[in-house]
């Protein structure tokens, strides 16, 4: 396997993207849902990258990129038409040590971005290691359909609770048995059937007193 498995925290961190087409634009909109802190090098760029940077959301250079521009970068994402500018910054990024990803090049590539399916605080990956992106798409639809909304909201539900146990002073390991009953009463499928007054039963009889399913919900979206 070439490749290492891992999730970065980009939050706060700088990150530059060189090209400002539909593809820079969709990796620019990722790395700001992350927190990321994005720089977009590009002499022309998409109507939506305009807006953002409007916004502030965004620093744009509306020029060429040049090798300073990676100067205090965490990572480098890029997103272009141009082989040689593609080289050009792999082998700029190569120097410096840093993370640089060209899309749809994985050879150019020191990490790879797989295809991901987002719901809330659950994030999905699929990979082929660069060998077929196309399959990798195709593997994302499918998990799409099997995994809903009501995902997202399990995984808040578990983090208020997980919260509201740690407050109690008792040791994470203890709640081990909590967490693993929960998911075996199958409380997913209560949330995806809007079954309120099922799943804050099981609550009780688990949990006992003080759990309610939209109270803990609410405090998670604090």
């Amino acid at each position: 396997m070439r490749y290492y498995p891992v999730n970065l925290d980009i939050k706060n961190r700088q990150c530059l993207v060189v090209g400002g087409g539909d593809v820079g634009t969709r990796k620019v909109i990722t790395l700001l849902e992350c927190s990321a802190f994005v720089t977009v090098v590009s002499p022309v760029v998409s109507s939506k990258l305009l807006n953002l940077a409007e916004t502030g959301s965004l620093t744009l250079k509306k020029r060429y990129y040049t090798e300073s521009d990676l100067c205090g970068m965490f990572l480098v994402i890029c997103a272009t038409d141009n082989e040689m500018l593609n080289k050009q910054v792999s082998e700029d990024a190569g120097k410096l040590n840093m993370l640089c990803n060209v899309a749809d090049r994985p050879e150019a590539c020191n990490f790879i971005l797989p295809a991901i399916v987002k719901r809330g605080d659950l994030t999905i990956a699929v990979s082929t290691s660069g060998n077929s992106p196309a399959f990798a798409k195709k593997i994302r639809k499918d998990l799409e359909k099997q995994y809903g909304d009501e995902y997202a909201q399990f995984l808040k539900l578990m983090g208020a609770i997980r919260k509201k146990l740690l407050s109690t002073k008792h040791e994470p390991e203890a709640h081990k048995h909590i967490f693993e009953e929960l998911i075996n009463k199958n409380l997913v499928k209560m949330i995806r059937n809007c079954d309120v007054d099922k799943l804050n039963l099981v609550l009780f009889e688990v949990l006992g007193k003080g759990y309610d399913f939209y109270d803990l919900i609410k405090q998670e979206e604090l």
